[in-house]
């Protein structure tokens, strides 16, 4: 279509196709019906109305608890919250040397006890290594003692403040709650079934809950991972807005499939005896816990709900696909689906392209075929296969004529032609070089179809065309001549179509046998005997002639 200025004032609309049908309509409802219950499920039950938001995070933790052990040369030792930290490093091994130049003083990496002083010195008595300033005695590598050290560490408790905001909504929670008081903090404790929301947790209960063993675990150490989840409804009288607590184990716990398993950390504690100072080395198996923090909230956006509802309606289209593909099966007869895609699918040929059909009497349908430039019509494969359909017009002039009382048992005898082409079946066919000409009444040997008694009184019948030229143009003068025959056989060549095609397949040409053709020709001749012959093109009714 052209781009014009006025197009923009055009309205364009799909076109509609209903079916009188009780079992479609109520199977479409029935679809209908399902695919609305599953939006609205799905609407409900994950909130597509609401505009969101994600959390924003801080947490603090207070450990509470007291233990007393006895170390080794030590003694007893009382273990508070203040001794639970301290600077990592790793045990490392001395550098041999053979001279003073082989050491730099103040060097230092990674892998050293400390910082060299410069100076080579005995080891042992085959080797030397390079002098460090460092704590004395150096760190011994010893596995961690079992049972642990600290297994009463599973009675402490542990305060999680979780403060949180939402931005977009101005909303500020905790969770330790408003309705929370100072006396049942004393007192609460966290238990998924009796007090889910208390923020206080009990580290053997956390441990527990990540489904490990507090005692086991403490022997290496480990990393206890605590989630808080927030799924927060900022509806009105369905406001809520309550922490959700889980636990799970975020290190390998499995010894012989890590390198370094567990956690460990050191820390020292410093004394002066006799003026010299002096620090006791401590390594630590612990247990980290890392409380992660994740949430959304919802709020009714009538914005969000107009883009849930238009992004849901293309679901619709999903009954008019199994529909249209319920059709196509052979749930319905071949009739019906040739009638449904009739009227619902509207071919438009391309204009360079040339669509034809015929009709052959020994057929009950009408055959849909391209023209060809190279094969006869006759050999052409059909496209498709249409129904035959009746012409209550003919069918009433045939009665018409039956009621005159004309004969129609008088079988008029076709002689054959003497150079009948291949392609011909009744012997009554002329040659042609044009392939759109090389068309026979038959698709199998047998009687022409210009034998039948009816082909003289529907076609040939010079009352009935007369007739039907005095109905089309009742002012008209019937007057011998040229332009006389020339009407006549025009209006014998769609008297055939109306008989043989009915009404034809649109966008499609019909084609007159050149038997039928020859016979028209021969009973009203030109007076030149010059004939322009089929001429391809667009019809707008079934009455239009291809011939001329």
């Amino acid at each position: 279509m052209p781009c014009k200025l006025l197009n923009l004032c055009e309205y364009e609309t799909h076109k509609l196709v209903r079916i009188q049908s009780a079992r479609l309509g109520s199977l479409k409802w029935t679809f209908n019906g399902v695919i609305l219950m599953f939006i609205c499920i799905v609407m409900f039950w994950n909130k597509e109305y609401q505009e969101h938001d994600y959390v924003v995070s801080s947490v603090t933790a207070k450990v509470k608890g007291v233990a007393m052990t006895s170390l080794p040369d030590v003694g007893d030792i009382v273990w508070d919250v203040v001794d639970y930290s301290g600077p990592s490093q790793v045990p490392p091994y001395g550098k041999v040397c053979w001279t003073d130049k082989d050491c730099v003083k103040g060097f230092w990496d990674q892998n050293s006890h400390g910082v060299q002083t410069g100076a080579c010195v005995k080891f042992d008595v085959k080797q030397k290594t390079c002098e460090v300033s460092t704590w004395c005695p150096i760190e011994t590598k010893k596995t961690p003692p079992k049972p642990a050290l600290l297994a009463s560490a599973e009675n402490f408790t542990v305060l999680i403040k979780n403060n949180i905001r939402f931005p977009n909504f101005n909303f500020i929670r905790r969770n330790i709650l408003p309705e929370m008081t100072d006396s049942y903090l004393k007192h609460c404790q966290f238990n998924r079934r009796t007090d889910p929301w208390c923020p206080i947790f009990r580290l053997g209960d956390i441990v527990q809950e990540a489904r490990e063993n507090f005692s086991e675990m403490a022997v290496e150490g480990g990393v206890i991972g605590i989630q808080i989840k927030w799924d927060c409804n900022l509806d009105g009288f369905l406001r809520n807005c309550l922490p959700k607590y889980s636990f799970r184990r975020l290190d390998e716990k499995e010894s012989n499939r890590t390198l370094y398993p567990g956690l460990n950390f050191r820390f020292a504690r410093y004394q002066t005896e006799k003026g010299v100072g002096e620090r006791t080395l401590f390594k630590a198996f612990g247990i980290r816990f890392d409380v992660m923090v994740f949430g959304k909230a919802g709020k009714f956006s009538i914005i969000q709900l107009i883009i849930y509802i238009g992004s849901t309606l293309s679901y619709y289209a999903l009954t008019t696909l199994f529909i249209d593909w319920l059709i196509g099966t052979s749930c319905f007869s071949k009739e019906a689906r040739q009638n449904y895609s009739e009227k619902k699918v509207e071919s438009v040929q391309d204009r360079q392209q040339c669509i034809l059909c015929v009709s052959f009497v020994d057929e009950n349908h009408i055959r849909v075929v391209k023209r060809s430039h190279r094969k006869s019509l006759q050999q052409v494969k059909p496209m498709s296969v249409h129904p035959f359909k009746d012409d209550i017009r003919h069918l009433s002039a045939m009665a018409g004529v039956l009621q005159k009382g004309h004969s129609i048992d008088k079988q008029p005898q076709a002689l054959p032609r003497p150079s009948r082409p291949a392609w011909c079946l009744c012997g009554c066919c002329l040659p042609s070089t044009h392939p759109q000409e090389q068309l026979c009444c038959r698709m199998n040997r047998g009687r022409c179809i210009t034998t039948s008694s009816l082909f003289e009184q529907l076609v040939l019948s010079r009352p009935l065309l007369e007739a039907v030229l005095l109905y089309r143009e009742p002012l008209c003068e019937l007057t011998e001549g040229e332009q006389w025959t020339t009407a006549m056989r025009h209006c014998a060549y769609n008297q055939y179509i109306t008989w043989r095609f009915g009404a034809p397949p649109r966008e499609s040409l019909p084609v007159i046998p050149s038997c039928s053709v020859w016979r028209i020709r021969e009973e009203y001749s030109s007076q030149d005997g010059e004939y322009t012959g089929m001429r391809p093109r667009r019809t707008t009714s079934p009455q239009s002639s291809p011939n001329t």
